[in-house]
């Protein structure tokens, strides 16, 4: 049977046409997630290890939780929002050259076309098909690497980052302020050691990739930055 063309969505699997945008939430949510519970956990550990002054560890917490999913998201949103404004560009830059130039653009795509393993005169022919239904559509995929279709989203990714980080940082907030002051950071590196594990795998999941390197890699870091700042915490509780 000739293969379709003008149907890729018959010969992709069912969750590969939606792998771009995911990809970009996902990025979004798993950084959020990851950072929300490091960043947080690092913090509380460290104030736990210098104080057990129950205010001082909740006031921490809070302004951290606050103060860090605003910075997240707002961070997340701005960067975002320049490689949409960068995609946009690049696609209002299409449309004048397939106005101002057709035949070159047309020659280009016949190009493009052959380095995919066509024959000149097999391009030759798809370019004119791919002109005729879809000319700015074709030239951004295959000459820009942006996709009309599936732009990425500045507001997705900003509130993606804010509620992920939130709910990242709710582990180590609850595991610093509600057990007694000697269980408070033993209970917290156990749990954040746990969800980074977990957050690890969800993402290797969702993204199809080996999920022992992910979980190693969130597990490592976060890991290293609590011994790091339990260290310095305790330093400071000691000499001020």
């Amino acid at each position: 049977m000739a293969r379709d063309t003008h149907r890729p969505d018959i010969f992709a699997g069912p969750d590969e046409e939606a792998m771009s945008s995911r990809l970009n939430w996902l990025r979004a949510g798993v950084l959020g997630a990851n950072d929300g519970i490091v960043s947080i956990a690092a913090m509380l550990v460290g104030v736990a290890a210098a104080t057990t002054d129950l205010a001082v560890i909740v006031t921490a917490a809070v302004a951290g939780v606050v103060g860090g999913a605003l910075s997240m998201g707002v961070g997340e949103f701005v960067s975002v929002s320049a490689q949409r404004d960068a995609e946009e560009a690049l696609l209002d830059r299409e449309r004048i050259w397939q106005k101002a130039r057709p035949e070159w653009e047309r020659e280009q795509l016949v190009r493009l076309n052959m380095e995919t393993g066509m024959s000149e005169a097999t391009a030759r022919s798809a370019a004119t098909e791919q002109m005729e239904k879809d000319p700015i559509g074709i030239h951004a995929r295959m000459h820009l690497g942006v996709d009309p279709d599936d732009l990425t989203s500045p507001w997705a990714a900003g509130i993606a980052s804010i509620i992920a980080f939130t709910v990242g940082g709710l582990t180590p907030l609850l595991t610093t302020t509600l057990p007694p002051a000697g269980l408070r950071v033993p209970l917290t590196f156990v749990l954040v050691i746990v969800a980074l594990a977990i957050t690890g795998y969800a993402s290797a999941t969702i993204a199809k990739s080996p999920p022992v390197k992910a979980v190693l890699r969130n597990v490592t870091g976060g890991a290293i930055a609590m011994a790091i700042t339990y260290g310095i915490g305790s330093f400071v509780g000691i000499h001020v």
